[in-house]
């Protein structure tokens, strides 16, 4: 356990202590930071009573930027697939 690191991390005006590798520190630092930024946007743009409701929203709406990209990505692959698929054709009738 010597090579973990303790860090207090505060969201929605509550503390979290976490034990976490050395490599993590940044991006959950980062991503503390930003979720910090989006239930203050929050906050100031809708009538939220409970910080629940504004965390939900905020998970939400990482998770659809995640299934987004994730979707993106695979659109993507299946793109790159098929020309890949082409090319091979053409190589085929090309050499043959």
């Amino acid at each position: 356990m010597a090579d973990k690191l303790k860090i207090k991390l505060s969201i929605a005006d509550r503390v979290y202590p976490l034990t976490i590798d050395p490599a993590q520190e940044e991006g959950l630092r980062k991503a503390a930071k930003d979720i910090e930024a989006m239930v203050k946007q929050f906050e100031q743009n809708y009538a939220v009573r409970d910080k629940q409701d504004v965390l939900a929203m905020c998970a939400l709406q990482f998770a659809s930027k995640v299934t987004q990209k994730t979707i993106n990505e695979d659109s993507l692959s299946e793109e790159t697939a098929a020309r890949l698929e082409k090319l091979a054709l053409l190589l085929d009738e090309t050499l043959t």
